[in-house]
């Protein structure tokens, strides 16, 4: 198996959920946000955790495919634990140590021949945009769904009926992170009419206001 390594870095990031009937708002205010292209997200997503016997620490690594790429590509991401303590609690955005890296094809037989077992798959079907706001920032709105078949990708039903996840992230190094966490911060503002946006783990439901919004965007910008 091939391996493109990558050295350790952070990340920002925040989570929410948006009801379907508001995504084609929150499109249409992310292209006048980012100012650049959306691009189609169809990501196979498998959750590996390791056994006992890989030491007393348990630990998980995610493969993730994009499957609509004409030559799909694979990436291995294990994500640490998110920072802790005073300054932590202050920012509004989990900042989260993080490995990526590109990875051949047959990479899930190499975890399994460590010891690694399949916990979960997912799909994550939607869209992203990816751009540049003093920080590198990855906004995704996706439906979340599960397979009842291992791999069973054309079966996959949706973990959130009626519900669409948006996730925010961007890159951050142990120098820099404060200023990407308030860019980020920033920029989930222009959001909060439509999606509030908050630490993974931490959810706050929809916004009250998000169907007031989405019908003022949609009027203005949807035709």
């Amino acid at each position: 198996m091939s391996i493109s390594p990558k050295t350790n870095s952070m990340e920002c990031v925040v989570q929410g959920i948006i009801e379907t009937q508001h995504v084609e708002a929150l499109e249409i205010l992310l292209q006048g946000l980012c100012g650049v292209p959306r691009e189609r997200l169809r990501v196979h997503e498998l959750c590996l955790k390791s056994a006992p016997n890989l030491g007393v620490v348990s630990s998980e690594v995610r493969l993730l495919c994009d499957i609509d790429q004409p030559d799909p590509t694979w990436t291995v991401k294990h994500v640490g634990g998110a920072m802790r303590g005073a300054g932590a609690d202050q920012i509004s955005v989990m900042v989260r140590t993080m490995i990526e890296s590109k990875v051949s094809k047959n990479a899930l037989r190499l975890f399994y021949s460590l010891g690694y077992k399949l916990d979960h798959e997912l799909l994550k079907v939607g869209f992203a945009f990816h751009f540049k706001r003093t920080a590198h920032i990855s906004v995704s709105v996706s439906s979340v769904n599960k397979m009842p078949k291992i791999h069973a990708i054309d079966e996959a039903v949706p973990v959130l009926p009626g519900m669409q996840i948006v996730d925010v992230t961007a890159a951050a190094t142990p120098e820099n992170y404060s200023e990407v966490a308030a860019a980020v911060s920033s920029f989930c503002e222009f959001l909060a009419p439509l999606v509030h946006l908050s630490k993974p783990f931490d959810p706050a439901g929809v916004v009250p206001t998000a169907a007031a919004a989405a019908a003022s965007l949609m009027s203005d910008g949807g035709g």
